[in-house]
């Protein structure tokens, strides 16, 4: 862990590399000013298992539409899910929502200024309040996200593998995080590990602890942070199903509000199942309707964070909205599948749907 230099030496570096040339994104304000509650903690949560070009687009229509956190707060759930659709890990959203309505509630509608009482609300862990806190209020907090955990493991050489050794980096960062101008300190930190002390090719050339950092003296910068191996993802199956009615109308359903995708909205479908896909049986049993079901040709194939997802489709047509109703789902036009609430995977299905179906496809919005 031996360093040349102090630590106080090294974070006066980063605040003055911060100064002379710091990004600019909408949600910051300039340096040395406090940057508003409502921008910080919205960007931090758009932003968690998410890049920065990919969210700044949707912070900047969130923004526009819900300029404050009242008016967020005021805001119909399913509305807000339809704007966040495509960032994905939508309970993020859900949180997102009801964190807004927390705040509006407290005394004049104010964040918190503190990491434990920012805790204490939905979607805010022991990052985000530490980011709120710094950024926003210039509270003495240590902000460790994966930049900043990057930029320590090479500072100090440290060699055990993540995410074991995500507590020992955040005591390390601890040790540079000065007393005032904290907020700068984390965006400085963030913004080397983006731009300069990236995970390959780390520019150390430019980089302002080049002196004082252990791993690049050592010739390893690129080999750290190391990485403890990952499980392979296992593939899940099933089968979705693709109902119209005789007036150009769809039957979707909303998931359950816990877990996974957790108050989406989504074509029906059987279990995912990490088997073979469901046979002539299970399909007809787990059905939201009994009908004449045709197999589409193909396989739709998404990827989330802990498994691979494949689904076949199949397709029916019942003569009215009738043959389906109350809980199992609800019915919308075609035309306005766009305008839902859907998460990638069930946009996918969809286009495959379409196309098979001879339907012009809804258009991607993702990212």
């Amino acid at each position: 862990m031996a360093m040349s230099g102090t630590m106080t030496h090294c974070a006066a570096m980063m605040l003055a590399w911060y100064r002379r040339g710091h990004r600019s994104l909408p949600w910051r304000a300039e340096s040395g000013e406090a940057g508003d509650p409502y921008r910080v903690w919205l960007s931090e949560i758009m932003l968690q298992q998410t890049t920065v070009a990919a969210v700044i687009p949707y912070f900047e229509r969130f923004i526009e539409a819900w300029p404050t956190v009242g008016a967020l707060a005021a805001a119909d759930l399913d509305t807000v899910l339809r704007a966040w659709a495509g960032l994905g890990y939508y309970a993020r959203a859900r949180n997102l929502h009801a964190c807004a309505r927390a705040v509006a509630g407290r005394p004049g509608g104010r964040f918190p200024d503190t990491e434990a009482e920012l805790r204490t609300l939905p979607g805010i862990g022991v990052y985000t309040a530490a980011a709120i806190a710094a950024i926003a209020f210039g509270r003495h907090a240590t902000v460790v996200d994966g930049n900043v955990e990057r930029v320590v493991a090479r500072l100090f050489a440290v060699a055990e593998p993540l995410p074991a050794v995500k507590p020992h980096l955040r005591e390390l960062a601890a040790t540079l995080t000065p007393e005032h101008g904290c907020g700068d300190f984390a965006q400085a930190m963030m913004d080397l590990g983006a731009t300069v002390c990236t995970p390959r090719r780390p520019r150390c050339l430019v980089c302002p602890l080049v002196g004082a950092c252990a791993a690049a003296a050592a010739g390893v910068a690129q080999d750290l942070p190391r990485r403890a191996a990952k499980a392979e993802r296992p593939t899940r199956r099933g089968v979705a199903y693709w109902l119209e009615d005789g007036e150009g109308a769809v039957l979707l359903r909303r998931r359950a509000d816990k877990g996974l995708l957790g108050g989406m909205v989504e074509l029906p479908s059987t279990v995912w199942g990490t088997q073979a896909p469901p046979d002539r049986v299970a399909i007809a049993d787990q059905a939201p309707v009994q009908a004449a079901w045709r197999p589409l040709p193909g396989i739709v194939r998404h990827t989330f964070t802990h498994f691979h997802l494949e689904l076949t489709m199949v397709a029916a047509r019942v003569a009215g909205p009738g043959a389906v109703t109350g809980a199992d789902g609800f019915w919308v036009p075609v035309t306005q599948l766009a305008g839902q609430a859907l998460p990638s995977v069930m946009r996918k299905l969809i286009r495959h749907a379409a196309g098979e179906n001879g339907m012009a496809a809804e258009p991607d919005d993702e990212r």
